[in-house]
């Protein structure tokens, strides 16, 4: 095996070993999952190096680059969000928006049975993603990579598109909880690898699909309302759920068991995430407030509350220490996920705002409404 290169990743902090073995190149990373500002660098790569022997000949180096992985870290943020541009991009109101990894593309699902493919930066629409029989609830990219897109939706299926072509590969049908679902799917996400989908559904369940067989994994039995939102953690080593029967389950994405159940809030949980680095979850519901917890103590840690109405959507910005939240209450909130204070609220919307979401800078947020706008704010 021959180093040839090292590259950084900010989020979540890693270092990218570019390598060859047998004349072929390949590449693997060290996850820095829990590297803070005041780490020991040295230590840590005294440590690194007892696992890694790539790095061996060039210690000097890894340091350099967790020294700048720290410093990216202890970055103080004061961004303010500016309203951009504003989109009308359906003729029925929107359900979904989600960026690709770089943030120059994002799509949207909409009632109107479709999934929109947009340029960020012109706001131009690039294709129409056409063939569901009822709305298009939920939307994914497979990032890191972006070349696909998943859409779940209210026809009991999920299908599978390709992000340049539009073309449609694949449509995973559900029979039955056992081999899928048997009612409306209302969330997806793709694992960081792209080899695994999950779909959650009306039926109370979600299920772990295998993207080269098409089959089924796993399903999550457990909850006892509606699922309204699963997420695979960074590694993959976890899945999160989010459901009207007002809780949040943690699920070993491996084994498909049953890890542990969050509670607190007092009406329907509609959304949950994962931070990047997989350390804190973030949970909206419709009883107007959200919630951070910390994964591994599973204990909350912040409570997000201001919103005059429903929150439909959260998510973490890249860097984990600011979160997103749409309400019904027609505006966006961003907070500090560590205080839980309210830093930003974004209006403008109309009426009720479904979704949000960051791109992988952090720098540029989207929002889609009920109003059928989607704002893109930098």
């Amino acid at each position: 095996m021959r180093l040839r290169r090292l590259l950084l990743r900010y989020y979540p902090p890693g270092i990218i070993l570019e390598y060859v073995q047998d004349s072929e190149p390949k590449t693997r990373s060290i996850d820095l999952l829990d590297l803070r500002p005041d780490t020991d660098a040295i230590a840590l790569v005294d440590e690194i190096q007892k696992g890694e022997p790539l790095i061996t000949s060039c210690k000097e180096q890894v340091i350099h680059l967790v020294r700048r992985l720290q410093e990216k870290l202890g970055e103080k943020e004061d961004h303010k969000f500016y309203l951009s541009k504003v989109l009308r991009a359906h003729i029925l109101p929107l359900t979904n928006v989600a960026f690709n990894k770089s943030g120059s593309r994002f799509i949207t699902g909409s009632y109107d049975r479709t999934c929109k493919v947009w340029d960020t930066a012109s706001g131009e629409e690039l294709r129409t993603l056409e063939g569901h029989g009822n709305v298009v609830y939920a939307i994914a990219f497979n990032n890191p990579y972006g070349d696909k897109i998943a859409t779940g939706s209210f026809d009991k299926t999920c299908k599978l598109w390709s992000t340049e072509t539009g073309k449609c590969y694949h449509t995973f049908r559900g029979h039955s909880a056992e081999i899928g679902h048997s009612a409306e799917i209302i969330a997806l996400s793709f694992n960081t690898t792209g080899d695994r989908i999950i779909t959650g559904s009306f039926d109370h369940t979600v299920a772990v699909w295998d993207v080269g067989t098409r089959r089924v994994l796993h399903t999550l039995i457990g909850h006892r309302g509606e699922i309204s939102s699963a997420q695979f953690s960074w590694d993959c080593s976890l899945i999160v759920t989010g459901s009207m029967d007002k809780t949040c389950k943690l699920w070993n994405a491996m084994t498909g068991t049953h890890i542990a159940t969050l509670t607190g809030h007092s009406d329907e949980v509609l959304d949950v995430c994962f931070d990047y680095a997989g350390q804190r979850i973030a949970t909206a519901s419709a009883d107007g407030s959200a919630r951070v917890y910390d994964a591994r103590t599973k204990k909350c840690i912040a409570k997000l509350e201001g919103h005059g109405g429903e929150i439909s959507k959260v998510c973490f910005n890249p860097k984990g220490n600011r979160i997103l939240t749409a309400s019904s209450d027609k505006t966006a909130r961003l907070w500090d996920a560590a205080t839980g204070q309210c830093l930003q609220i974004l209006e403008g919307h109309t009426d009720e705002i479904f979704s949000c979401a960051f791109n992988y800078k952090g720098n540029i947020i989207i929002t889609g409404s009920k109003d059928n706008s989607c704002r893109i704010w930098h």
